[in-house]
């Protein structure tokens, strides 16, 4: 299995929290008791000449116990069940470890006897960040080993240029294609992307892209979608907002070389977000595993330019590292982006001409933060925000921006009145700061 986590051991758990933790609360389980098994004697002193048989369980992104407390010396086994639908293994520090099991399966860990503390995790890429770890503690023996904390790294350097031979991604939306049924092929997959100046990271990624590709259509079209797994190390799925429908099986999660259809009709307009659907999902969408539906409103009218704008935060770093992940539950994002690259529309503006009429459609990604979306020296006659217009041109006022927040979409439209630069921004100025802002550049 090559998705081992390759951090340091971690013996304690206790990251010291910047701020709020804004991290989804994927199962609240209650830590068992550390004493759990069944002992069998085989001397008299406790710890040497002692066998210790202790259950554990694999579910819920835990394992219980989370704890286990034993005398050094103790010959230790673990008896391993996963009881959960999706398959776990158990990876022991500096011992054995079980395969991938399945729902059901149990295998025995032996080992050995115990001198020292050590850690058991699942190896699957991000579960041990999520918190899926078991602690073996021996008494009376105090923890100097300390705690790996979250990373201070400074973000990106966004002054430095990007890479020869970086192309931005295309913000232009196409129209909506022909037909009334449209079909995609997404394969989940590993990618390193350059995700701003001079930094390419691995992301996970639908299609070869964060965010993944754009789909298109009008009210009543029905959209099939076959989600191949070519990820090798770990299970995906996908969730489109955009649809209606129970999610037990079109949004499961499928395992390495597996393919779902998932099909569905888009009753409703807007501008839809869709995500991976596989736990933890503040990882999956955190390292790019999102995407936009755009379902065109009944009689929308033509416009110049169509642009697409997906924002998102950047969480740089190994995916699903501790210390990674630690970010992503204290909020403390390396930079901001918009369509998945920091900086990258201010490295190359967006074009247009004086008068010409745009429309831009936002859908804010998150995984934990919206977006206050706004066109500097330009005012908004329309605001169509998750389904609805809140301003059309015929009325008296203007909007200064479309403010969402995380999974929401809509679009603004504005007219350009002369030749000039007109910055775009995520006018929470930390964000805009750190990435979130762009240009279009207008001509006569």
């Amino acid at each position: 299995m090559d998705g081992k986590d390759t951090d340091r051991p971690v013996t304690s758990r206790r990251p010291a929290l910047w701020g709020t933790v804004a991290g989804a609360v994927l199962t609240v389980l209650a830590v068992l008791a550390a004493n759990s098994g069944k002992d069998t004697v085989a001397g008299t002193a406790p710890g040497a000449g002692t066998t210790r048989t202790v259950a554990v369980t694999l579910a819920g992104m835990r394992v219980r116990p989370a704890r286990i407390e034993v005398a050094a010396g103790t010959v230790l086994r673990l008896e391993v069940t996963n009881s959960d639908a999706r398959r776990h293994d158990l990876k022991v520090e500096n011992g054995p470890a079980t395969p991938l099991l399945d729902r059901g399966e149990t295998r025995t860990l032996d080992l050995g006897t115990v001198t020292g503390d050590r850690e058991a995790w699942c190896t699957l890429p991000g579960h041990r960040a999520a918190g899926m770890t078991m602690a073996i503690v021996i008494t009376g023996v105090t923890d100097d080993t300390g705690h790996e904390g979250h990373s201070t790294a400074a973000g990106p350097d966004l002054s430095a240029g990007f890479s020869p031979g970086w192309q931005p991604r295309d913000a232009d939306l196409a129209p909506a294609p022909g037909g009334t049924v449209h079909r995609t092929e997404l394969r989940a997959a590993h990618t390193t992307i350059e995700v701003a100046p001079g930094v390419k990271q691995e992301r996970w990624t639908f299609g070869g892209t964060a965010p993944g590709p754009t789909l298109r259509g009008r009210v009543g079209d029905v959209f099939e979608i076959t989600l191949v797994n070519d990820d090798r190390r770990m299970g995906h799925g996908i969730d489109f907002h955009a649809g209606s429908l129970a999610p037990d099986g079109p949004m499961r999660t499928i395992e390495p070389g597996e393919r779902l259809v998932y099909r569905f009709r888009a009753e409703r307009a807007g501008a839809w977000l869709y995500h991976c659907s596989t736990a933890p999902m503040l990882q999956h969408i955190g390292n790019g595993m999102y995407g936009a539906v755009v379902i065109d409103p009944p009689g929308l009218p033509e416009v110049d330019h169509e642009y697409l704008l997906v924002s998102s935060e950047l969480y740089l770093g190994t995916p699903g590292s501790t210390a990674q992940v630690t970010r992503m539950r204290e909020h403390t994002p390396d930079a901001w982006a918009f369509n998945g690259v920091a900086n990258q529309y201010t490295e190359r503006p967006l074009k247009a001409k004086a008068g010409e009429r745009a429309r831009f459609w936002v859908v804010a990604a998150g995984p934990s933060d919206g977006i206050a979306f706004h066109v500097v020296g330009t005012v908004f006659d329309t605001v169509y925000k998750e389904g609805a217009h809140l301003l059309e041109p015929q009325e008296a006022g203007g909007s200064q921006v479309l403010d969402l927040a995380p999974a929401q979409g809509g679009f603004v439209e504005t007219t350009f009145p002369e030749a000039g630069h007109y910055p775009f921004v995520d006018h929470d100025m930390r964000h805009a700061e750190a990435g979130a802002h762009g240009m279009v550049e207008v001509s006569d």
